[in-house]
């Protein structure tokens, strides 16, 4: 009985310490401040800048409505193709597809951060809006050319160890992106904006020091027909030939799993400021300490999802997402500004956001196929965007209606879809839908194994 019982505890044991060593490899290090890069820009233009215009006086629709610019992250699909295929002049030569796509993208968010440190939302709000754009536009292709990094960086199995390395920096992004309150406290919001610029620039250098992962070259199309078949038929039919019937269920999904969050995040701030907290006070909870606990969910993600399986983990993620995301309305409810209280609301809600975004991600990277790892994850990133994105311009319009307290248990409720279409796929699913991968067949006609 003994020497069984050592035989079922040892392989336990063996899978965490495996789990836990998988985080000291040096491209674990590298996503953490590509996923730095990644965040930074989003930051800037989800969150800081919309507490900049309510600060200016700039009325909540417009707000709202801002948001709309994020749809650059929806609609990098569009674009996802030609990061995958085209070589940049001079650079790809140098540093390789993906990182040559990095650089000018990092280049491109530096300069929409420049574009917004030159305006006020109150009188210039055209140029704050072309720099938005910019921003978000880079943002999102530097995305891209990330997630295919990450994807070809490292086999299926370490996928969740490499999402959650991805949210460590996302996350440190936003710690990043908070010191820009205590910069706009002591000067303005310009000044905080060349400041994060700045960051961006030194953060960037990365790049040069990473390598260029190893990836499948391909025939360039020579027709237009053939291009179209290459960079639009194969990688959306793959999807459709690897899920089935279960297509639709897996790409709804996909849209609605992190909905009740990109609902609410943009009237996050505004409420804050609403409730009476200063800048000193959501810098230091929301941008300081929040990011910690989103850190903690991700690794916590992680570790579960190696453990017990991506779809048990995603089920866990969706329902503290709709818990967590209805604690704002309790928020809304209290009438003096106690830091006591953002803490709480605060803390809850990133522990569970950085979970649930690690075990998506790595469950978007197991849908993936490596050869289109770009267009493909770049389409799945922006369907998961498309109907969040879409309803957080309106947000600024239902939240001024609703008032607050309705609002966040209106976007806590889009969550619970994804809780119902989860235990579909966990009960019903085929394994493809459940982002679990066939094996490669072992080689029966020669013992040795092929490099």
């Amino acid at each position: 009985m003994i020497k069984s019982a050592k035989k079922i505890q040892l392989p336990d044991m063996r899978s965490w310490i495996d789990a836990f060593n998988a985080y000291r490899q040096p491209k674990m290090l590298a996503m953490i401040s590509l996923g730095f890069a990644s965040g930074l820009p989003y930051m800037l233009i989800y969150s800081e800048l919309a507490y900049w215009m309510k600060k200016e006086g700039v009325d909540l629709s417009v707000i709202g409505f801002f948001s709309w610019i994020g749809l650059a992250y929806t609609l990098k699909v569009l674009w996802a193709p030609l990061v995958d295929r085209l070589k940049i002049p001079f650079l790809t030569r140098k540093m390789g597809q993906r990182r040559s796509w990095m650089l000018l993208a990092v280049l491109g968010a530096i300069g929409g951060m420049l574009i917004i440190a030159s305006s006020n939302p109150q009188e210039t709000v055209l140029i704050t809006a072309l720099g938005a754009l910019v921003l978000a536009f880079s943002g999102a292709t530097f995305d891209i050319s990330v997630d295919a990094w990450r994807i070809e960086a490292a086999p299926n199995d370490e996928q969740a160890n490499m999402a959650a390395s991805y949210v460590l920096g996302y996350r440190l992004a936003i710690i990043g992106a908070g010191l820009s309150y205590i910069v706009a406290e002591y000067t303005n919001w310009n000044i905080a904006y060349l400041f994060m610029a700045s960051i961006m620039a030194v953060n960037g250098l990365i790049i040069f020091f990473i390598k260029e992962p190893s990836r499948e070259i391909r025939e360039k199309a020579l027709t237009l027909s053939r291009a179209l078949h290459e960079n639009i038929v194969m990688p959306f039919g793959g999807f459709v030939t690897r899920l089935g019937k279960w297509t639709p269920i897996v790409f709804l999904l996909v849209a609605t799993y992190l909905i009740s969050d990109k609902t609410m995040g943009p009237m996050a701030k505004p409420l804050y400021q609403q409730i009476g907290y200063t800048e000193i006070q959501v810098g230091i909870v929301s941008s300081f300490f929040g990011p910690w606990a989103v850190i903690a969910g991700g690794f916590v993600g992680g570790l579960v999802s190696i453990r017990f399986g991506l779809m048990k983990s995603m089920l866990i993620g969706s329902t503290l997402m709709v818990i967590t995301n209805a604690a704002f309305a309790w928020l809304a409810t209290i009438s003096s500004p106690e830091t006591a209280y953002l803490f709480v609301t605060v803390g809850a809600d990133n522990v569970a956001a950085g979970f649930a975004a690690t075990v998506f991600i790595a469950y978007l990277s197991s849908l993936t196929e490596l050869k289109f790892a770009a267009t493909q994850y770049a389409f799945l990133s922006s369907l998961f965007n498309l109907v969040g994105k879409t309803l957080s311009g309106f947000t600024g319009i239902i939240a001024a209606k609703l008032g607050f307290v309705s609002f966040f248990i209106f976007t806590a409720a889009l969550g619970i879809p994804a809780i119902i279409l989860t235990l579909i796929l966990i009960f019903f699913g085929p394994d493809a839908a459940k982002g679990i991968r066939e094996k490669p067949k072992p080689n029966t006609e020669n013992d040795i194994p092929s490099a």
